[in-house]
């Protein structure tokens, strides 16, 4: 079995707890997920089978979409609903829409972000999260992100009462951006101690929340024998490569690893990214020029060689 599977991670659940659960339901070893959800976010979790291994490091490095909430009025050490209070400050009057969205798109474009201390990121070979569950604390780098838009899509909720005032929000991302980071930045461009209350994936890697089933469905699918019309084919991921289709002679050199000067490939300039070699509709090599030879391509990764 080989194919890309759009899988609808439900919460409570990682994302290593569900390439477990699927290797049991598909009866393959060679199963892996294309970008971590954290446990309380559910979404679009975009899975790799079988050959589709080989595409994992595309689908991670691809944009995602998350539809969620944030919450003005406490941090948390987490910086989402799950963490403990960390500081607190009433929002005694609510704030206008033009403010809030303001600040949001203010951080539209290249940002940077000091990941949370509940987080995966390594330091001195050791993940975050292991320093912060230690109550240890250490020096976090500064890493860049990409936010292509970052947009206000509901009311603005003041509870008077508990000094909160919430709102939903939509944004379209780069790989890397921790959107819980996002909604602390966004409070204290806003003047207040903040936390992402909710968080939903929509998108990821050209996977649509529409066409992501659950895990039950998947058990389902597969029992009825149906499970291969679910699967997407492999080249959904390479899909943010410029496809090149190649002749009978070039899938001869190809197939082999050659390094290729670019007009082989019937180009009319040297590219600067990546292309994807398709040969009869089926992708077969990423290509990527080589540093080393002045006009020559090298195989960054072969995902084919028989068609």
């Amino acid at each position: 079995m080989d194919g890309l599977l759009p899988l609808w991670k439900e919460r409570g659940m990682t994302s290593h707890d569900c390439v477990f659960k699927l290797r049991k339901i598909l009866h393959t070893k060679k199963i892996g997920h294309g970008g971590t959800l954290d446990p309380d976010v559910d979404g679009v979790l975009p899975i790799c089978i079988g050959k589709a291994t080989k595409v994992i490091e595309y689908l991670t490095d691809s944009g995602k979409t998350y539809e969620g909430e944030i919450t003005l009025g406490f941090s948390t050490t987490t910086e989402d609903h799950s963490g403990e209070k960390v500081e607190s400050k009433r929002v005694g009057i609510p704030l206008e829409e033009g403010q809030i969205d303001a600040a949001m798109e203010s951080f539209v474009g290249e940002i940077t972000q000091i990941p949370p201390m509940y987080s995966a990121v390594k330091v001195n070979g050791k993940r975050l999260y292991e320093y912060a569950r230690n109550n240890e604390t250490v020096e976090r780098p500064v890493r860049k992100a990409q936010i292509y838009r970052f947009e206000r899509t509901s009311d603005i909720h003041w509870n008077e009462t508990d000094g909160l005032l919430s709102w939903r929000f939509e944004v379209e991302c780069g790989k890397g951006t921790y959107v819980r980071t996002l909604a602390v930045d966004t409070g204290k461009k806003l003047g207040y101690p903040a936390h992402m209350s909710d968080l939903t994936r929509t998108a990821s890697a050209g996977m649509k929340k529409e066409q992501a089933i659950t895990l039950q469905q998947v058990a389902y699918y597969m029992e009825s024998g149906t499970i291969e019309a679910h699967l997407l084919p492999l080249e959904v991921g390479v899909a943010r490569f410029k496809r090149v289709d190649i002749s009978d002679d070039v899938w001869q050199k190809v197939k082999n690893g050659m390094r290729l000067e670019y007009n082989v490939f019937q180009l009319d300039r040297m590219p600067t990214e990546e292309i994807a070699l398709f040969y009869r509709d089926q992708v077969v090599s990423i290509y990527q020029p080589n540093p080393k030879e002045k006009n020559k391509l090298k195989p960054s990764k072969v995902l084919r060689n028989e068609v």
